[in-house]
């Protein structure tokens, strides 16, 4: 399985974290860490931001778009998590 939960997030060494939201959300708040990488921009250039070396955990709003694309990246041989409970679990819990 390709998910993780917030807390095992905050509790990973140096996570790669990718906001898949867009830029208004992102500039809005995020979770500490994180670089904003839009869902399409990601989706059609992956291999100009990702490296197959590295592992990236992915979120959205609700984890569902999160979930989607890991899924697809993984396909691709991406190493990628989503964060199941998304954006907004985080900031009505640990903000």
């Amino acid at each position: 399985m390709n998910e993780v939960s917030i807390h095992e997030l905050l509790n990973t060494y140096n996570p790669n974290i990718i906001d898949i939201r867009d830029n208004y959300s992102y500039n809005l708040d995020h979770i500490p860490g994180a670089t904003n990488i839009p869902y399409y921009s990601l989706l059609s250039n992956y291999s100009m931001y990702l490296d197959k070396k590295n592992t990236y955990y992915l979120y959205c709003d609700y984890g569902h778009q999160s979930k989607e694309i890991s899924d697809r990246l993984n396909m691709f041989g991406y190493h990628t998590y989503y964060i199941k409970e998304g954006y907004l679990y985080f900031k009505n819990n640990f903000k």
